[in-house]
């Protein structure tokens, strides 16, 4: 999805142990790992009069991630990539020296009856390294990601590495996305399980952490690496998520991250002039923001 605001609503405060805001980035911690954007879709519902329809806009030097918890998302890029995300499935987008993509409800769910959509898109930044590399576009079922579970919590290995285990969705640097479901109070202790920053998005339910209750809709960023042990509320729903922290700082305008404010600036132009490659059998355009 199109990030609209470079600097999405600050709601961050400092209880010991832990950040906690809303998404990132937030003015304390810009990153995490090398996730840097998190979009909370819905949950929304959607039917006759309004659907998904998010146009033709590009990207530079990240990886999107998307995953949904309800409803169905039609994918289209300029590779000619043309991907129906489904819940559980990953959807995984890099964009490297730069792709054009749409997001739309797809065509059998414009059937006149309404439906629910929720779910997150993710920015993960490249490496410098491999920051205009050639776009790519990766697919992976439900069913093919690792799940397991543990007394009253399972497991489902996202993306990257964890728990001894590693997802096949192909990214870049050494990283984790892991969704964690409570059926009853559960205590959580990642310590030793991943690598890196750690991040907590909470979905639905509740968390407890350093004495205090964080209800749903929040994140919290561990300030040290590899301490978080958290409990978990009956039916709590979350997301883990992090990794090592990229060397380099990172710049974002609009869709665009890079190490380097000149490649920025050079998408902004070629998107303001429509010299990027567009998406077959797309129209319409969203332009560079004033």
């Amino acid at each position: 999805m199109s990030n609209t605001d470079l600097i999405i609503e600050e709601r961050s405060r400092d209880i010991g142990d832990f950040l906690v805001g809303r998404l990132i980035p937030f003015r304390k911690k810009r990153m995490v790992g090398p996730f840097i954007f998190i979009d909370h879709m819905g949950p929304s519902t959607i039917g006759p009069g309004r659907y998904m329809d998010i146009g033709q806009h590009p990207h530079i030097g990240l990886s999107t991630l998307t995953y949904l918890l309800e409803g169905e998302v039609m994918h289209r890029d300029t590779l000619g990539t043309e991907q129906l995300v489904t819940p559980g499935a990953v959807g995984f987008m890099t964009s490297g020296r730069g792709i054009v993509h749409t997001e739309r409800t797809p065509a059998h769910l414009r059937d006149g009856t309404e439906h629910s959509v929720h779910g997150y898109q993710i920015w993960v930044a490249l490496p410098k390294a491999l920051q205009r590399m050639e776009p790519e576009f990766s697919f992976t079922p439900a069913n093919k990601l690792p799940g397991w579970t543990d007394g009253d919590l399972s497991f489902t290995l996202v993306a990257g590495e964890g728990y001894g285990r590693k997802s096949p969705v192909p990214v870049f640097s050494p990283l984790f996305m892991i969704e964690i479901k409570a059926t009853a109070e559960a205590t959580l202790d990642v310590h030793g399980k991943v690598s890196g920053e750690v991040g907590v998005v909470i979905v639905d339910g509740y968390i407890e952490a350093c004495g205090q209750r964080i209800e749903k809709g929040h994140m919290l960023v561990s300030k040290e690496e590899d301490i978080c042990k958290l409990k978990l509320g009956a039916d709590t729903h979350l997301f883990l998520f992090g990794g090592e922290p990229l060397a380099e700082q990172r710049h974002i305008y609009w869709n665009f991250v890079s190490t380097e404010k000149a490649l920025i600036e050079e998408a902004n132009e070629l998107w303001h002039n429509k010299e990027f490659e567009m998406v077959p059998g797309e129209k319409g355009y969203i332009p560079l923001p004033e």
